[in-house]
């Protein structure tokens, strides 16, 4: 079954606004406003919060990758350009991670039903791997810091690398903590105890 899209549209003309607001309506999906410049678009966008945007490119006040890159800020959404203009420069511009299609006027109901299905499978795509990269850089930045504790840990107490992990482990299960929490006290325990103050020669920080 098709999901019903909640779809924000946005252009400086009357009959273009109206045209695109009966075309996604008789392909199922509810139309939750029609902006005639980039500013209204913003301003509806951050009321409804649309499931989808079509924006015209050129607009008065603010245009459409404007616009997109403004509601990107605020809540990641699929959006589709729609433009008479096809040159490189507004392409270039048109380059976001959530401007994910861009149609050429005149458009069909034929070219729009399937750009909306397309744009929607790229973004579920584009969310998951953000969370997966995000998910990714933190179990690095994790692990390199249980990598600094278990070799402070081989070194101090001259243990090999499956020992040191596991008084890491040890440790972590005592405090009920996770293992980077435990690698994160332990080095900051060790850098406050043991580790070697700097000497009276040595200048001290600039006040």
């Amino acid at each position: 079954m098709k999901k019903v899209l909640r779809i924000a549209v946005a252009d400086d003309e009357r009959e273009m606004r109206e045209y695109l607001r009966e075309m996604l309506t008789l392909l199922g999906h509810e139309v939750v406003g029609a902006a005639a410049d980039g500013k209204e678009l913003l301003a509806l966008c951050q009321t409804h919060r649309p499931n989808l945007v079509i924006s015209d490119v050129r607009m008065p006040d603010m245009d459409g990758i404007e616009a997109a890159t403004r509601i990107g800020v605020h809540q990641p959404t699929p959006i589709i350009l729609v433009s008479a203009f096809h040159d490189d420069e507004t392409v270039n511009r048109a380059e976001s991670d959530h401007i994910l299609a861009y149609l050429v006027k005149p458009i069909k109901a034929n070219d729009l039903e399937p750009a909306i299905a397309l744009v929607m499978r790229r973004f579920e795509q584009f969310q998951e791997l953000r969370r997966e990269a995000a998910t990714l850089k933190q179990a690095l930045e994790d692990r390199k810091l249980i990598e600094r504790a278990k070799g402070r840990l081989m070194q101090q107490g001259k243990l090999d690398e499956a020992e040191a992990y596991r008084r890491l482990q040890h440790a972590a299960r005592s405090m009920q903590k996770k293992l980077v929490e435990a690698a994160s006290l332990y080095l900051a325990m060790d850098d406050l105890l043991f580790q070697q103050p700097p000497s009276k020669g040595e200048a001290g920080p600039e006040r």
